[in-house]
């Protein structure tokens, strides 16, 4: 018999075979001796009072065994058709796993290096402030995803299965509990193994993926796009799957030249908020002693409507830090990300205002993109430093002096973010920041906070159209966060699983 039961347990009870064993017994009054196995379906943490509870969807087999999940078998295509995928990201490394599915050899071509050797060119810039502009936390296998907190979770289904993603996430090396934690996550010491794995799938299965390859231009032939260019000059044939990322600036300039069809697109900016993650646990669990040792660091969500505009936290990494994300010299942007354990001091989290494609002047496609690196441009301090305010300070318009112990390397340097950041961006921010703090009884606005500038690639201002890119060029398929249908690490998975099954439909006609 299977019975799927729904338990709500104390945090120590929370974890562990033997002890929901014994919690499902007592719930469907049968003997422990009798149940074959308990898996989880569903995790997730109620903290809305201090006495925080664990959710828990089970499903347990009593009398029989739990059924086997069979994993992804990728075929051998070392003689199919090639198709080409730019970009190593989510979006690229999935669509070359759904062409391998479909009997289509894929040709992955990253203009950064690979995830381990990034490692080194990432260490450089937080450490010296030296920049590498093709290898960094937004270009290299992985893309932006790969140093990154990876979360997982996404609203987005209208493209896809995000329970098929997560599946092949573990297959390829990620822990279980992805597939049932309420917000999973996997962390940036993990995601590299993960990633290299995924890559090894592709190689094995008779695809080819190449690093330090910069596409610079497409094929055509008639009215079809048959391939693309390198930097080098060389020529790659095949229809083509365009997985850039949303920093990919010269992808949208050379597709403008070409007469393909870009929109102007709204997006978000703001700051990078980091406080101590004991505030944070002590906030969110309602503990003044903090989280205890069965509870995880906590995370929050944020959101509010301020003089008509939204304002928000994005990409909240608990126990985790301020990395410098610029792709160029000269511009500053930064994000955040952190291990699986989230066990460091400070957590972190994007907030940030929105902005309208209309509220820019122009129609210009890339008018948002540019009024992005204007504020990267102001951001910008040498070295990478970043400019900083205490939150308090920040909020109540004094400057600040001190400013507290930070994650991020490269240093801080106190600035008024007035001077930095659009006045519509401080003005918005501002007010969000005293409404949470109102939410959180005053806690959440502290001299302990430091506000850090800026966050400005939250998502793509850029939108590829891409039914109009089809028209103008049978063969091409942009997909993923670059071309402005996507945003985090699954929902662009999706979107590049998506991409390479319609390029398969378009094949077989």
């Amino acid at each position: 018999m299977i019975r799927d039961i729904d338990m709500v347990l104390r945090p120590e009870e929370g974890t562990g075979e033997t002890v929901l064993a014994k919690a499902a017994s007592r719930k469907l009054h049968v003997s422990p001796r009798d149940i074959q196995a308990v898996t989880i379906i569903r995790r997730s943490i109620d903290a809305r009072r201090s006495d925080v509870k664990i959710n828990i969807r089970a499903r347990v087999y009593i009398g029989e065994s739990p059924e086997v999940r069979n994993p992804v078998v990728y075929q051998d295509v070392s003689s199919a058709p090639d198709a080409v995928v730019v970009g190593a990201g989510p979006a690229g490394l999935f669509a070359a796993l759904s062409l391998i599915e479909c009997g289509i050899r894929p040709v992955v071509l990253e203009r950064g290096k690979d995830v381990h050797s990034r490692r080194l060119d990432t260490a450089l810039l937080s450490r010296e402030g030296k920049l590498n502009p093709e290898s960094n936390y937004a270009f290299g296998e992985g893309g932006a995803g790969a140093y990154s907190d990876g979360k997982l979770y996404t609203r987005s289904t209208k493209r896809g299965d995000p329970g098929k993603i997560l599946r092949i996430l573990v297959q390829h090396g990620a822990d279980e509990s992805i597939l049932y934690d309420a917000h999973p996550h996997i962390g940036t010491d993990k995601l590299p193994l993960i990633i290299e794995n995924i890559r090894k799938t592709i190689i094995r299965s008779g695809g080819e993926v190449r690093f330090s390859s910069k596409v610079t231009g497409l094929l055509r032939r008639g009215d079809e796009v048959s391939g693309v260019v390198l930097e080098s000059g060389e020529e790659v044939h095949g229809p083509v799957i365009l997985a850039t990322g949303h920093s990919a600036k010269d992808v949208y300039s050379f597709l403008l030249e070409g007469n393909y069809s870009l929109e102007a697109k709204s997006t978000a900016v703001g700051v990078r908020l980091e406080q101590p993650q004991a505030l944070i646990d002590s906030i969110q669990y309602h503990r003044d002693g903090g989280r205890g040792p069965y509870l995880p660091p906590a995370s929050y969500s944020f959101t509010a409507q301020v003089n008509g505009r939204g304002v928000y936290s994005f990409c909240m990494c608990p126990g985790g830090f301020v990395v410098p994300a610029s792709t160029e010299e000269g511009l500053l942007v930064i994000n955040g990300m952190s291990p699986s354990n989230r066990g460091g001091r400070w957590a972190n989290s994007g907030m940030i205002t929105e902005i309208r494609k209309e509220e820019i002047d122009g129609d210009d496609p890339l008018r948002v993109l540019r009024y992005i690196e204007s504020i990267e441009r102001s951001s910008y301090r040498p070295g990478f430093m970043a400019p900083a305010e205490r939150m308090t300070d920040f909020c109540y318009d004094r400057p600040s002096g001190i400013l507290p112990e930070s994650s991020y390397r490269p240093g801080l340097v106190a600035a008024r973010l007035d001077d930095v950041l659009p006045p519509v961006v401080t003005s918005s921010l501002r007010s969000g920041f005293l409404v949470f703090s109102e939410r959180t009884r005053g806690r959440f606005l502290t001299d302990e906070g430091t506000v850090i500038a800026c966050e400005t690639r939250t998502s793509s201002p850029v939108r590829i159209l891409r039914d109009d890119a089809m028209r103008q060029g049978k063969g091409l398929y942009p997909a993923g966060e670059g071309a402005g249908y996507a945003g985090g690490i699954v929902s662009a998975a999706m979107d590049g699983d998506e991409a390479a099954r319609s390029l398969w439909r378009d094949m077989n006609g």
